[in-house]
């Protein structure tokens, strides 16, 4: 063996799962060469790896969390894979068990609905154990959706009476005035995917059951004036499009026995002109306010289609450039 490289040998007791771990004809194990520079062989229930210590220890502790998940029920999906490596690069001592399989809600499709990220996994923290939460980062990290979960999470467990999603209606190029029909109809748009995350998680026929017994309500930021939520888990999704005035507005809605999670994307703002966005306000004038939290995103916390954070990369390194 030549200088620099370290090897490693060891076993995995369940046949089942060590064939769960390779994949059909090693897929698993080529895709975590595509994120690790290593060398794994496998042979009987052995695995065997090489290359550079810091390659070979990530290698060693991805397989070895991957059986953990597997020991648990997991299928091992390249998405699980990912999930893995990308703890392990933040935080080598991270328990992946503990984060992966924590379980917020089954779907109606019978999907575990867990934090996939050390990021989410402190973001779903925050929202259990405080009233008013702030989900800031990148598309596709997950801050809407598992802020759903918990909303619904929270409904079922019986500690809150009522979901309320809302957004304000404003999105890129776009005004509400050159959209055709009434009102209603002109903020669907806007509304969808706060629908779909609804969707995905209880089914058609409760959400239409939720909906025309207003236990949820989905409804754009304007239908928020005036009035005093009680006894609910609001959710304000894309807050990076509000007026420091509709910010104002919204937080000052929350009522007894309430809890808002407010998410967004600071580097998507879409209000138009010099107006100020409400969410880079609240960073600096609620940051030290006790009960209020903030937690962050990066771009490895993208559980959307992997091309997902190239893409945004590839965004990022064109406006370094001063394109």
């Amino acid at each position: 063996m030549d200088d620099g490289l370290k090897e490693v040998e060891f076993e995995i007791d369940n046949s089942g799962i060590y064939q769960l771990i390779c994949g059909n004809q090693n897929s698993n194990l080529n895709y975590i060469k595509n994120f690790i520079p290593v060398s794994i062989g496998s042979r009987g229930n052995k695995f065997y790896l090489t290359g550079k210590d810091k390659s070979v220890n990530l290698a060693y502790q991805t397989i070895t969390g991957l059986v953990k998940l597997a020991e648990k029920g997991s299928k091992i999906k390249e998405s699980d894979i990912k999930n893995v490596i990308n703890i392990l690069i933040k935080d080598n001592k991270a328990n992946v068990d503990d984060i992966l399989s924590e379980l917020i809600i089954v779907s109606e499709k019978n999907k575990r609905i867990s934090p996939k990220s050390i990021n989410q996994k402190e973001y779903v923290s925050k929202i259990k154990n405080f009233d008013v939460v702030f989900g800031i980062g990148p598309a596709g990290t997950g801050k809407t959706f598992l802020a759903v979960a918990m909303a619904i999470k929270e409904l079922k467990d019986g500690r809150v009476d009522r979901i309320i999603l809302t957004r304000p209606a404003v999105e890129a190029g776009e005004k509400l005035g050159f959209l055709p029909g009434d009102l209603v109809e002109k903020v669907n748009p806007y509304l969808r995917p706060l629908h779909d995350a609804l969707f995905e998680m209880l089914g058609a026929e409760k959400i239409t059951n939720y909906l025309e017994k207003k236990i949820i309500e989905v409804a754009p930021l304007a239908f928020m004036r005036g009035r005093t939520l009680d006894n609910s888990f609001v959710i304000l999704d894309e807050a990076q499009n509000t007026t420091k005035e509709q910010m104002k507005m919204f937080l000052t809605r929350l009522g007894k026995n309430s809890k808002a999670v407010i998410t967004g994307d600071i580097t998507q703002i879409d209000l138009p002109g010099r107006v100020d966005s409400g969410l880079l306000q609240v960073l600096k004038i609620l940051k030290d306010i006790k009960g209020i939290e903030f937690a962050y995103f990066e771009k490895s916390d993208i559980v959307r289609h992997s091309i997902v954070q190239k893409i945004i990369e590839a965004y990022e390194n064109y406006e370094l450039k001063g394109n």
